[in-house]
């Protein structure tokens, strides 16, 4: 009896440490060097409006005047603390992400942040990034209420209204229905004020978004998660997509082609920029890394929009990483 208690133990042992090898296993980003956007060379005129990637969904958008950004999640905590302990904004790490994205102390600027549901690492930081920066949280009531538990002011909240335009400057931003990509963590609503430390899983999904921008004629579809719902952008236009695509690797490829056709051929996009694939349990100063395969398939994915990009005719790039694009570049006026 004793020694198959050993050997029991001996073995989770090891799975453990299998596991937790295998969790640093990251996918290369070399074989997609033909899909990395080119950084600017020096000289370049600024565009017109910036769009920089700052990790997981969390996008700033910024003309100069007003800027808009999704998620604004840096805190980035660990495995352990992640699935073990409780979680709460880093305050040091949202000040390092607001520096190094070129926000910091310029309050009013930043006129919204808007979480495109209410998980962990899109709504946790969140409030605390509209608080130093002035700006409106705008989402869903679950989003509402993390604000709330945060103790951001109410003036400073507001639950969007789905298909209502609302205008930041030159930004006019509109929220489409949206859902999150089919794993564990789907669903559930924050009901009520969220005051962390909390578990990252009473972070509910709430509901989800895909945000439309529009600028100077300039449209854009931010979609935060690899999930859709069915005709909610029928009649829609986009130029480029930013397209979340974390768990979408092990879903059947005739859900990934249902997603092409919901979101990607529904808004007629020219340009797809995959987001949402890196390891957002690495810390923020790091270079970013796809999630490790027991977790996703990031390779998957990317050979299916490879194929399907080039068999639609449409560009599929992968985004600089805290460098303002152009993503719009090289895309001719539409008739």
């Amino acid at each position: 009896m004793k020694k198959a208690l050993l050997a029991l133990g001996l073995l989770a042992v090891f799975a453990l440490g299998a596991l937790a090898w295998a969790l640093q296993q990251h996918p290369s980003l070399q074989p997609y060097a033909d899909l990395r956007w080119k950084v600017p060379a020096g000289g370049e005129a600024p565009p017109p409006v910036k769009v920089t990637f700052l990790g997981v969904s969390t996008v700033l958008l910024d003309d100069g005047e007003t800027a808009l950004m999704t998620d604004g999640f840096f805190s980035r905590p660990g495995k352990l603390q992640t699935f073990l302990g409780k979680v709460e904004p880093d305050m040091q790490a949202i000040t390092q992400g607001l520096r190094r994205a070129g926000l910091p102390g310029e309050t009013g600027r930043l006129a919204a942040v808007i979480p495109v549901h209410s998980h962990y690492d899109h709504a946790m930081d969140a409030p605390e990034v509209a608080r130093r920066m002035g700006a409106l949280l705008l989402g869903s009531e679950s989003t509402a209420n993390v604000g709330r538990g945060w103790g951001l002011a109410e003036a400073q909240i507001r639950v969007a209204k789905l298909g209502e335009p609302q205008r930041f400057g030159r930004f006019t931003a509109t929220l489409f229905a949206s859902r999150h990509a089919p794993t564990g963590f789907t669903g559930g609503e924050v009901t009520a004020p969220l005051h962390p430390p909390v578990r990252a899983s009473d972070y509910k999904e709430g509901q989800s978004y895909a945000l439309h921008v529009e600028h100077g004629g300039r449209t854009l579809l931010i979609v935060g998660s690899a999930g859709f719902e069915p005709g909610a952008l029928r009649g829609v236009q986009a130029d480029v997509v930013l397209q979340g695509i974390g768990a979408l690797g092990p879903r059947p490829e005739s859900y990934r082609d249902a997603l092409w056709t919901e979101v990607i051929a529904a808004v007629g996009a020219r340009r797809v920029i995959p987001i949402h694939w890196d390891d957002f349990w690495q810390p923020l100063g790091r270079p970013m890394q796809p999630m490790p395969p027991p977790l996703d398939a990031f390779d998957v994915s990317m050979a299916y929009l490879r194929e399907r990009g080039a068999r639609d005719g449409v560009d599929v790039r992968l985004p600089l990483e805290w460098q303002a694009m152009d993503v719009w570049a090289g895309l001719s006026a539409r008739r």
